[in-house]
């Protein structure tokens, strides 16, 4: 797995490609959202529109990622999850956890909303 960050208005965008899998992953995601807090941006979108495959490493990933940014009084969503990630996400029950949305633009979109 790899990831690329980019900025879209008043949020942080950090799209997963390949198969989620957690490990050293984890780790350098982890280190990121530590350096985006640094600079105070809080607001995180996890696109994973690119993502084929995703264990319970991948979904313990997202499950930490959440809780740093929500400690960190921000929040991170998640957007354009195919099928196969949605359906792990009702099994799971961590649908009910995330804020998930359609399309990147929902989400970015959603931080807007709570001002």
């Amino acid at each position: 797995m790899g990831f690329n960050v980019s900025e879209r208005y008043n949020c942080v965008v950090i799209e997963f490609k390949g198969n989620v899998m957690g490990g050293p992953d984890a780790v350098s995601l982890n280190d990121k959202l530590h350096e985006l807090i640094e600079q105070d941006k809080k607001n995180i979108v996890v696109n994973l529109s690119k993502v084929k495959f995703m264990n319970s490493s991948g979904l313990g990933m997202l499950i930490g990622g959440l809780t740093t940014m929500r400690k960190a009084g921000g929040d991170l969503r998640i957007a354009n999850a195919t099928d196969k990630i949605e359906s792990l996400l009702v099994i799971t029950k961590l649908i009910t956890v995330f804020k998930h949305y359609k399309s990147l633009d929902e989400a970015v979109a959603s931080f807007e909303e709570k001002k």
